[in-house]
């Protein structure tokens, strides 16, 4: 019985726990690359035919839908992507990369950039290009 009513309080305690949503937006760095030609039509995880000249990433753990904006550390240059695919869990790599996303990140040349990645709310979305959202 003592048992019992320690679970009961143990889970009780965690009743009115939720998660901090009106927290910063969530912002990491890593390591970006990006596709190969040869994905150019495969399907994403999302569902989605890949295009190499849409705004869009992969990433390990992201929601599928979730936008980000990607800073090159090397550089200053950004661009916000949507995460339509997933990267294996055991990559070296943060995020990857449409083309078109390396083009405006400046690293075509080095494929392999120093990169900061933060998630977006919906309040920043304001901005985000119709390619980004439309493809």
């Amino acid at each position: 019985m003592k048992v019992l009513i320690a679970i009961v309080s143990i889970l009780l305690s965690f009743a009115g726990y939720s998660q901090d949503t009106t927290s910063k937006p969530l912002k990491t760095t890593g390591v970006a690359s990006f596709y190969a030609s040869k994905f150019n039509g495969r399907k994403t995880c999302s569902g989605q035919k890949f295009s190499n000249d849409s705004l869009t990433a992969a990433h390990k753990s992201l929601k599928l839908g979730t936008y980000v904006k990607v800073k090159n550390l090397k550089n200053d240059s950004v661009v916000v992507v949507r995460i339509n695919d997933r990267l294996p869990r055991n990559s070296k790599r943060s995020i990857d990369l449409s083309q078109r996303a390396a083009k405006q990140l400046n690293f075509m040349k080095s494929g392999l950039t120093k990169v900061e990645i933060t998630v977006l709310e919906s309040t920043d979305r304001e901005f985000v290009n119709k390619d980004t959202a439309g493809k």
